[in-house]
């Protein structure tokens, strides 16, 4: 069974997420504080980290950073309300060697369609 983090500071997506994603075959842990988040994240612990960019205290972003500190293997998807550019991403961040965005809002079909894509990468 694969392991998912989910970590979005709004309390009834994530909630959304992690009861549609255990639905569909996914053990999730979801965090409403990226900081928490970031407290309780143990190394090597999920095969992908599900992660809003804009959240209050840290951004997803930021919170990314800090966990690849932590020795992180996971794949990483970033999803957001807002519209992202990779190219605008990439200089900002260059560094990060993420290509995962996903636009919210989405199905659950879609995002574990989207899910089972990235890990099967």
């Amino acid at each position: 069974m694969k392991k998912i983090l989910v970590v979005d500071d709004e309390a009834d997506i994530t909630m959304s997420i992690k009861n549609g994603l255990q639905r569909n075959g996914f053990q999730v842990d979801a965090f409403n504080d990226p900081v928490t988040a970031l407290e309780n994240y143990r190394a090597d612990a999920y095969d992908l980290l599900l992660i809003d960019i804009r959240m209050p205290k840290m951004n997803g972003f930021e919170l990314y950073r800090e966990i690849k500190k932590k020795g992180v293997n996971s794949k990483v998807c970033f999803f957001t309300a807002f519209e992202v550019y990779y190219d605008e991403f990439k200089k900002v961040f260059p560094t990060l060697d993420v290509k995962c965005f996903i636009r919210k809002p989405i199905t659950i079909m879609d995002l574990t369609a989207h899910i089972n894509s990235e890990l099967a990468s």
